[in-house]
């Protein structure tokens, strides 16, 4: 019994992919339909289409597994599996985030999300000071811009609010 189970374990992904797929669709129902609604594409149209997907791929790959498909194994990538973690990589990151979180209602999105392209460009390695600030605002004020005045997700501007 348990080399039957080994020889199928992918199907307790299609089982999860099942669930979640279910979770989604009546999460989508209980959306009330005059929520925002800006056109002929309500805010029920995503999930719907996400949790059909997700059902859809959930019974396709069951069928494959019953079929005798298997997942083929790693063939390994270009990792030390016993190199040590790179802590103050993971560190710099969080700490470029937690800033971004502590300052967008102080200083603005602009600014804080420019800290946050920053400090990651940072941490992952790049140590350009004059062009990788001069990326990170060109980022955080195109972003600001795509999400406030394209989009109508108003993010806090701060002090650049009447400038851009």
């Amino acid at each position: 019994m348990t080399e039957r189970l080994k020889q199928h374990s992918e199907l307790w992904v299609c089982a999860f992919l099942l669930l979640l797929g279910g979770l989604v669709l009546v999460d989508a129902i209980s959306i009330p339909a005059d929520f925002t609604q800006r056109g002929p594409v309500g805010p029920k149209a995503v999930p719907f289409l996400v949790g059909g997907l997700l059902v859809l791929v959930s019974v396709l790959l069951a069928v494959d597994v019953l079929r005798g498909g298997k997942g083929e194994a790693e063939a390994g990538e270009d990792v030390d599996l016993d190199a040590p973690a790179d802590w103050r990589t993971v560190l710099l990151l969080a700490a470029a985030f937690l800033a971004n979180i502590v300052l967008i209602n102080l200083v603005g999105f602009p600014v804080s999300g420019m800290v946050l392209f920053w400090g990651s460009a940072y941490a992952l390695g790049s140590r350009n000071f004059v062009r990788d600030p001069l990326v990170a605002a060109g980022l955080s004020i195109v972003t600001y811009v795509v999400f406030n005045n394209l989009l109508g997700v108003h993010l806090p501007g701060g002090p650049l609010m009447g400038v851009l």
